[in-house]
């Protein structure tokens, strides 16, 4: 399954935080927690150089908690500041505030010793789309001061959002990067919602997904459809469609709309919380 998307709207996106980088302190880098790696843009170490950097975990009750702390142990071993958040829910957001102010502690020393004080740290929040930075934007600051969506590409331009005296956020659009070098990585992206589901084959998707839980969740299927996990993964979506009375006329299975309810309920966690890549 070959999986690319890079709409005209992402180069745009792109230099103009190359143009914004400079007048930033900090970048404040959202991922996926069930997917951290594959939902890094790996433009954005590139971008950030010299950046103090911290890493929110978003949608961490979507994933499982052995990897969630697995995956905090990973990034803080690169040197990052890293915090686990559920946006929508707001949980772990309020210690952002002093998390912000470790990771730029050296440039808020160093404003002092030039006698500059209260100047506000500037953070850039960046992300692939459909992660939850607007969402995450919209917790922290207590307001919704920015659109928000759960499709991907709903942010289209930048915009300053002035938190507090202490802090000021740089939201940006999400971009993908052009080319998804290992595939799994694209259908990884493409499994948590992050490609526009339009462009891409679900039945095919479904299958990727049928495979991946039935080796590193053995039961949880069998648990939610009511289903035995034997045979091909064809035949698991078969049961799927089967126990759900996904059905054209005639009788016939709909594997589509079986394919399209199991994606749908694993994106909303209803199948449990997973975790779709581990440290290696």
């Amino acid at each position: 399954m070959n999986v690319q998307w890079y709409p005209g709207h992402m180069t745009k996106a792109k230099r103009m935080m190359q143009e914004d980088i400079k007048l930033i302190d900090l970048i404040v880098e959202l991922v996926d927690a069930r997917i951290p790696l594959s939902s890094r843009n790996p433009d954005i170490d590139e971008l950030g150089k010299n950046k103090s950097r911290l890493i929110l975990l978003n949608k961490s009750d979507l994933a499982d908690e052995k990897g969630n702390s697995q995956w905090e142990a990973y990034f803080k071993a690169q040197g990052f500041h890293v915090h686990k958040i559920n946006a929508r829910s707001g949980a772990g957001v309020k210690a952002i505030n002093g998390l912000i102010q470790v990771a730029c502690k050296e440039k808020i020393e160093r404003d002092r010793r030039r006698g500059i004080k209260n100047r506000p740290v500037r953070a850039m929040v960046v992300g692939i789309p459909n992660v939850g930075k607007s969402t995450f934007i919209n917790t922290f600051a207590g307001k919704a001061c920015t659109k928000t969506g759960n499709k991907p590409g709903v942010t289209k331009g930048k915009q300053w959002i002035r938190l507090n005296k202490n802090v000021e956020l740089l939201d940006t659009p999400g971009i993908l990067w052009p080319k998804f070098e290992d595939q799994e990585v694209g259908v990884r992206l493409a499994v948590i919602g992050s490609i526009k589901d339009d462009i891409l084959n679900l039945d095919e998707l479904s299958l990727s997904l049928i495979h991946y839980l039935r080796e590193a969740y053995p039961g949880v299927l069998a648990e939610r459809y009511q289903l035995e996990e034997k045979g091909s993964d064809v035949e698991v979506l078969e049961q799927v469609a089967k126990n759900r009375n996904c059905l054209l006329r005639g009788q016939e299975l709909d594997y589509s709309k079986a394919a399209g309810i199991l994606l749908d309920e694993f994106r909303s966690g209803k199948i449990g919380r997973i975790t779709l890549e581990m440290p290696s």
